[in-house]
């Protein structure tokens, strides 16, 4: 038996893997490793696996390591041909299974472990040669810094083919710590429920993982359990690395930045935690065992600056280029990074330059001259740089920019939206002929400066809706960040897909600039057709016509008012509660009440006068509260009422920064708490004894909070739990089961279903009443009477006033806006005379 198969079977029944549907301990873990190096047979072989983040791949990749095989594991679903006929692996592990390959075994040096790739998939077949001494000094001095042991569970974020990502793996193993293996990214809410149900402890990332927990709201997930997260594959941007450490001392968990080469088993350096805020540039210091020096280049300014250079015993034993090198032992006792540091008064080291061809990006090294080679073969004459975190490409000829980009990203294998790519006449060149970088790189950036500048149709767009001044308009600003809320969001988002030709997926949190430079996605057959309509829109525009006909008597369908009320509540939670600074929540949601009280009050104030429906405690919201009771029209405002006086409590209460902290740690959580207090007042827990009509009061307000809790559910078994509350809560609560029925599956619509497909007339119109849905809802008293029995024409009537009062409105504010940007111009005028 294998000293690796020994090693895992002394951590006997602990959990070694966790999946979605499975889980093994070490001992099981143990005994089908065991089986697979014995399936591979005796004799050592060149094993090529195609890796995912699965348990077969995990058993394959360990069980070739028992039988004392080399491993060259590669990405799954890539093209790996250049490196197959160079090496001619003796075994091929793909998804089909395991194919023994006619070719004559080669000749393996006794130490060599583990062949890995350096260049992305550029194809390049040169690979970094590993030993088992390598793999295990690596794992124990990463384990060490990170203090893992065997009750850590670690995530698979990265690839099994990265060495990142097998560090993790090989590291916890090595403690007896247990690995969520999954193939979700974190952008995936799948991923989110399986690292909460299996107790997640860390989980690792490159510069563009953390892109994605920005654009998930990560600082306001709940995971009790987290640890530390990681960062390597690259540098990342220093307000990023404060930004992150800042959130982790908030939460109480740790991050750790790291600096490491496929060449050095993975790590060199790591930052310690406590310094992530402060020095947020520095690498940091050497990893447990290893060691650094700085040599002095000809090249560079005798300022204590040179190449950084790694002492260590997981420095690589060399590189391979062909199958004559697995035969060699280690030739290397250090590892000149190429990278130019300097070593700071704080003991900490900085990187500050570079001095090869190799750039570091979404956790792949990319040898630029074999990028440029490869491109090549496709025809296309290129320099190929890196510019600020991003990959620079200058093409000579009359090919489309958007097609290098793509052949570029494509060979790179990075995303096409981290390629500036420009098309010139003739590239670049020095005085001496040799390529001119420093223009290719100036010229790359003056193209994505050019693309990068926002749509003007969008900017105007933002401002008619938000009714702002354009130049207010900041280019990373997003809807949310600028104010907009739930009534704007209706407009916004009908107008945004005509001007697209699509709706981002959570375009309210993009900036304009990404929203101009995102690429419409390749739509699939059911999105040939029609526009996306938000499922919060749709419901709304349902819900005004059932009210408005219900009132009417046009038909029978009650509940729509209570579907608007979990609508809004949707939305609370949507554009209220957002990761802004409370301050700015606060002032979001000052704005929103205007937005509702200020018509209301308006309108009240009008039929007041020229009517006798209202009272005077209307023009408080409180008629519920203060009466008179006895009025045919005591009623009719109450979802108004209750809305405002909702929004006017959560503003106090969130303008406390123990509510705000709570919220941001527990979203989830403390919308259903505030659930949990509806459901209390809708039971009458507390013995008011209130009646059946006070269910049309602050008694209602629970179906407010589950819409709430729908906005932050975002797990499988969250959604559920709001579907089963809503469900039993709904059973009893109107005196008709149809009514019952209907909110329901409103509400469900809105918990499980974000968008729909529908023809673009149809969304339009949807759009422009679910944006006059107000104005609908306080007028339609007034007006449908007027009709008398052509309830019908009343209904449309009611309609029709609404849409054309929310237009006068619109109008009247963009108005305001324009003249207040007139007389801001004037006053400024004799300054620039």
């Amino acid at each position: 038996m294998s000293r690796l198969v020994d090693h895992l079977r002394s951590h006997g029944d602990r959990i070694a893997v966790l999946t979605g549907s499975d889980q093994l301990t070490y001992s099981a873990l143990a005994d089908r490793v065991d089986a697979f190096a014995a399936a591979l047979g005796p004799r050592r072989q060149l094993v090529l696996i195609e890796t995912r983040n699965d348990v077969a791949t995990l058993i394959r990749y360990l069980g070739a390591l028992a039988g004392r095989h080399v491993v060259l594991p590669v990405p799954d679903g890539r093209d790996h041909a250049d490196i197959v006929a160079t090496y001619r692996p003796d075994v091929v592990i793909d998804r089909t299974g395991v194919h023994r390959r006619g070719d004559a075994g080669h000749v393996l040096h006794d130490d060599l472990a583990l062949l890995l790739s350096t260049s992305g998939s550029t194809g390049s077949p040169k690979l970094v040669r590993l030993s088992h001494s390598n793999l295990t000094a690596n794992a124990a001095s990463i384990a060490e810094y990170l203090a893992i042991d065997e009750n850590d569970r670690a995530a698979t974020t990265l690839p099994m083919s990265y060495c990142y990502g097998l560090s993790v793996i090989h590291s916890h193993l090595l403690v007896g710590a247990a690995l969520i293996l999954t193939e979700h990214s974190v952008a995936d809410p799948e991923f989110w429920e399986l690292f909460r149900r299996h107790g997640g402890t860390s989980f690792a990332g490159v510069p563009y993982t953390f892109e994605l927990l920005e654009r998930v709201n990560f600082p306001a997930m709940n995971l009790p359990r987290l640890r530390y997260v990681t960062q390597a594959g690259g540098k990342m941007a220093p307000d990023r690395v404060q930004h992150f450490a800042t959130v982790a001392q908030h939460h109480g968990w740790q991050l750790f930045v790291m600096y490491g080469a496929t060449e050095a088993t993975a790590r060199m350096a790591y930052l310690p935690p406590h310094l992530a805020r402060s020095r947020p540039t520095a690498i940091g210091v050497p990893i447990p065992g290893g060691d650094f020096s700085i040599e002095k280049l000809d090249e560079w300014p005798d300022d204590g600056a040179g190449e950084l250079v790694y002492h260590g015993r997981n420095v690589m034993m060399g590189y391979a280029r062909s199958p004559a090198d697995l035969t060699l032992g280690a030739s290397l006792d250090a590892l000149r990074t190429g990278d130019i540091a300097r070593r700071a008064d704080d003991g900490l080291y900085e990187v500050i330059g570079r001095r090869s061809r190799f750039v570091k990006m979404y956790g792949l090294r990319i040898d630029l001259q074999q990028l440029e080679t490869t491109l090549r073969r496709d025809g296309l004459q290129t320099l190929c740089t890196d510019r600020d975190e991003r990959l620079a490409v200058v093409a000579a000829g009359h090919r489309d920019a958007d097609d290098v980009r793509r052949a570029a990203a494509t060979a790179a294998g990075i995303p096409a939206g981290a390629v500036d790519a420009v098309v010139v006449a003739e590239l670049p060149q020095l005085p001496s002929g040799k390529p001119d970088y420093p223009t290719a790189r100036a010229l790359a950036a003056d193209a994505a400066a050019e693309a990068a500048e926002p749509d003007g149709d969008l900017r105007a767009l933002f401002a008619d809706v938000l009714h702002v001044p354009p130049a207010a308009i900041d280019d990373d600003a997003s809807f949310v960040d600028l104010g907009g809320n739930s009534l704007t969001y209706v407009t916004m988002s009908v107008r945004l897909e005509r001007t697209l030709g699509y709706l981002p997926a959570d375009w309210q949190r993009k900036s304009l600039r990404e929203l101009a430079a995102a690429p419409a996605p390749m739509r699939r057959w059911w999105q040939s057709w029609g526009s996306t309509l938000e499922t919060s829109v749709a419901l709304r525009a349902v819900a005004i016509v059932l009210i408005v006909g219900s009132h009417a008597d046009l038909f029978n369908m009650w509940g729509g008012a209570h579907i608007l009320l979990g609508v809004a509540g949707y939305n609370f939670g949507r554009f209220c509660l957002t990761p802004l600074p409370r301050t700015v929540r606060v002032q979001h949601l000052r704005t929103t009440i205007a937005w509702i009280a200020v018509p209301s009050l308006a309108w009240i104030a009008l039929a007041l006068m020229i009517t006798d429906d209202y009272h005077p405690s209307n023009l408080l919201l409180a008629n519920k509260f203060l009466g008179p009771h006895d009025s045919m029209t005591a009623g009719r405002l109450w979802f108004v009422e209750l809305l405002v006086w909702t929004l006017i409590a959560l503003a106090a209460l969130f303008w406390l920064p123990a509510m705000d902290r709570a919220e941001r740690r527990y979203p989830f959580g403390l919308a259903m708490a505030f659930l949990a207090v509806g459901i209390a007042l809708r039971y009458d827990v507390l013995g008011l004894e209130l009646g059946r009509d006070a269910w049309f009061t602050m008694l209602a307000f629970w179906f407010f909070a589950v819409g709430w809790a729908a906005a932050k559910a975002s797990t499988t078994v969250q959604r559920a739990a709001v579907t089963v509350v809503l469900a039993a809560c709904l059973h009893g609560y109107f005196t008709t089961t149809v009514r019952e029925l209907l909110v329901l599956g409103g509400l469900a619509l809105l918990i499980w279903l974000p968008a729909v497909r529908c023809p673009s007339g149809l969304a339009v119109a949807a759009g422009v009443l679910a944006e006059a849905s107000l104005y609908v809802y306080l007028t339609h008293y007034q007006v449908y009477p007027l009709f008398g029995d052509q309830r019908l024409a009343g209904v449309v009537a009611s309609l029709v006033v609404g849409v054309v009062l929310a237009a006068m409105v619109t109008q009247g504010r963009q108005r305001l806006r324009d003249r207040r940007l007139t007389a801001g111009d004037s006053v400024r005028a004799p300054a620039l005379r």
